[in-house]
């Protein structure tokens, strides 16, 4: 019972909240962002350092092939202790390849935020300059799913591009 009235409450402030002439906007922040200058430069140095990643993990990879090839072709000749060296030496690298893909990941996740937080923060000062020029008091973001109807909204794509002197 409580949790209905609370419902209602909350659905009867945001209806009113929208009933007193908000303006309201809307932008695809995703293809702001493309259409930014520099995105073409760090989506390039993103590839960069990924390609170095995969080429890291690709010697570890051959590495590992080998060892274990070396391992089958020269098993039955083997001593038992030998045998229990070269298995801990190919075990010991597979846990440094599982390794160095977390890491690797975390990496190149750690690189891309890096390079895309001042662009990111850029269209976020365009897009507030523009709502407090324009008096929107809401914008919404459907370049993520977030604008389930747009058809009393502004979309402020012009605007910012301009503000951010994209043409």
């Amino acid at each position: 019972m409580k949790t209905i009235k609370t419902i209602s409450l909350a659905f009867s402030l945001l209806l009113s909240t929208f009933a007193f002439g908000q303006k309201l906007g809307h932008i695809n922040s995703n293809k702001l962002l493309q259409s930014m200058p520099e995105n073409s430069e760090i989506e390039a140095k993103i590839h960069e350092y990924a390609k170095e990643l995969e080429d890291q993990l690709g010697s570890m990879t051959k590495e590992y092939q080998t060892k274990i090839q070396e391992y089958q072709a020269k098993e039955s000749s083997m001593s038992e202790s030998v045998k229990q060296d070269k298995i801990t030496e190919i075990t010991n690298l597979e846990d440094r390849i599982q390794s160095f893909q977390k890491k690797a990941q975390n990496d190149l996740q750690k690189k891309e935020d890096e390079l895309l937080k001042p662009i990111i923060d850029r269209a976020r000062d365009a897009i507030e300059e523009v709502a407090k020029e324009g008096g929107f008091t809401y914008i919404f973001d459907s370049g993520v799913g977030a604008l389930l109807y747009q058809k009393d909204s502004q979309d402020i794509m012009p605007q910012v591009k301009k503000k951010l002197g994209i043409l």
